[in-house]
């Protein structure tokens, strides 16, 4: 199988974006017409509500974009039904030719690492979850990201690792000085170091970043020192976090990152301009058209605008 760097580029360039869909069900928040349909005091019935409007977000955005991210929280909230939700949804997103990167920010050391990187890396039946990538945290060190990147070679799978994360708290640590640059750096050092050891034709690895959109002068700095490295992206639209903010995360073909979106596609039909146009009945409408401004506006003030001569 191809390696998962070189995918990512491919359905990038296919697409002519890097958008990357967040998918995080919240059942308040879901349309009125879908939660109607089911108990909010069930998990299993919250669950399957979780599943259905998913795979409705899916279906709109396969042809649009070239990967989605599961928020495992929201479904591991629910207990067992709510994991059972959650692998038919990576099952879904992958029938319909979507990368899925598993946000669920595992680690651990030894067999444990093993164990998450076996159960959760490897699509087309390779792992009992068959995600494409997923988020890891450094915080336990080398020997804690070591099986990860094993498998995910293995597999032709991906990883990525917290670096440069978007919330307000996150300097609190990764801010802090050690031997002269900020432990976020020292991150940055080994992480596009895996990277360049498992680089594809593309240029890119296996091994990732997380570099968050709310700090756009560091992303540039990250994107200097780490050439080989994909960036997953978050912070954009609900945290702030604007087209301009995440130029500097890409090359100049336009690839290396992708920009997640979540609450602000999927939930659009709450929001204005999509909630005059659209409402809660025609949210699916909304879903696509906060999409396609998402598209429009990376296209025009980053380099992705390049892909869509491709």
């Amino acid at each position: 199988m191809e390696s998962f760097a070189d995918r990512l580029a491919g359905n990038v360039i296919r697409c002519g974006n890097p958008v990357l869909v967040g998918l995080d069900p919240r059942f308040e928040q879901l349309p009125q017409g879908l939660q109607q349909g089911y108990d909010a005091t069930d998990n299993v019935q919250k669950a399957a509500a979780y599943a259905e409007f998913c795979r409705g977000v899916i279906d709109v955005v396969a042809s649009l974009v070239p990967a989605v991210k599961p928020q495992a929280a929201f479904f591991e909230q629910l207990g067992p039904a709510g994991m059972v939700a959650l692998g038919e949804v990576v099952a879904y997103a992958s029938e319909r030719e979507l990368l899925v990167i598993m946000d669920g920010k595992r680690n651990d050391i030894g067999s444990t690492a093993t164990a998450y990187a076996q159960g959760f890396l490897g699509s087309q039946g390779q792992s009992a979850w068959g995600a494409d990538a997923l988020t890891v945290s450094p915080y336990l060190g080398d020997d804690s990201l070591t099986p990860f990147v094993d498998v995910a070679v293995e597999r032709s799978a991906g990883v990525f690792v917290l670096v440069k994360t978007s919330n307000p708290g996150g300097g609190m640590f990764q801010d802090l000085a050690a031997d002269g640059s900020c432990l976020y750096q020292h991150v940055a050092e080994y992480v596009e170091k895996l990277a360049q050891d498992t680089a594809g034709e593309c240029g890119y690895g296996a091994v990732g970043a997380v570099a968050g959109a709310t700090y756009p002068e560091q992303l540039g700095e990250l994107r200097a020192a780490m050439p080989h490295t994909w960036f997953l992206v978050p912070g954009f639209g609900a945290q702030g976090g604007s087209a301009a903010d995440v130029a500097a995360a890409m090359d100049d073909r336009g690839l290396g990152g992708i920009v997640n979106n979540s609450r602000g596609i999927i939930f659009a039909h709450a929001k204005e301009p999509y909630r005059e146009r659209f409402g809660d009945e025609r949210w699916q409408e909304a879903v696509e058209a906060a999409t396609r401004d998402m598209i429009d506006a990376l296209r025009s003030e980053t380099p992705a605008g390049r892909l869509a001569v491709h």
